[in-house]
């Protein structure tokens, strides 16, 4: 698929969220994606699910002027950390995408470092957009096509989330009904020449007339 200007939203649900350190030095860290795990099912009648590769992240990661910020529900007024001074430190390991953020000094980080401390926020979700994915079609109805999403080509934040994002994968499912027409496309038989010269027959005939 060519690579998409549309933002996407995922979600997941990592009970590994965690406050770390004491005072000043608290840090969150969690994972924004978890690799080879496969989503709810998506799509209307949850007709596929969706995962993400390993090695997803590492074009991203490595490209001149990263700028990602660490954002609350991925509202751009909540800022918790930024990627370009340090506060946000990304990498991706043999897991998924690993974050750890050093949250300011102010009311809503305090706020939410509670809430991650008692266990009421426990996810964490990531915008980007789609670089590379691959389609996977099931011949039984009752099992779910598969996408991977195999290069993100844009990481635009990571975020601490209240509920999950991947029911409102809106652009998934536009990317799986044009997958499926392309397949069914490429399916169709090639005219054989026998009926394409027939054709010329027939049309030159009535031409005559």
């Amino acid at each position: 698929m060519a690579e998409t200007m549309e933002q996407e939203i995922r979600s997941m649900d990592v009970a590994e969220l965690r406050v770390e350190g004491e005072g000043k030095e608290r840090k969150i860290n969690g994972y924004a994606a978890v690799f080879n795990k496969d989503s709810l099912p998506m799509g209307w009648g949850g007709s596929f699910i969706e995962r993400i590769a390993p090695g997803a992240f590492k074009d991203v990661l490595g490209s001149d002027g990263l700028d990602v910020r660490a954002l609350v529900n991925h509202d751009p007024n909540q800022v918790i950390g930024r990627s370009t001074v340090g506060t946000l430190v990304m990498n991706e390991n043999k897991k998924g995408l690993k974050v750890v953020i050093t949250p300011p000094d102010t009311q809503l980080a305090r706020d939410l470092v509670v809430s991650i401390e008692r266990g009421d926020v426990d996810q964490m979700s990531f915008a980007f957009r789609v670089g590379e994915e691959v389609w996977e079609f099931s011949d039984n109805e009752a099992k779910p096509d598969k996408r991977t999403i195999t290069q993100v080509a844009e990481l635009r934040d990571v975020s601490v989330v209240t509920y999950p994002a991947y029911p409102d994968a809106t652009v998934a499912v536009r990317s799986h009904e044009a997958a499926k027409q392309r397949e069914a496309d490429d399916a169709k038989p090639e005219p054989t020449p026998i009926k394409d010269a027939a054709r010329v027959e027939l049309a030159r005939r009535r031409a005559e007339k």
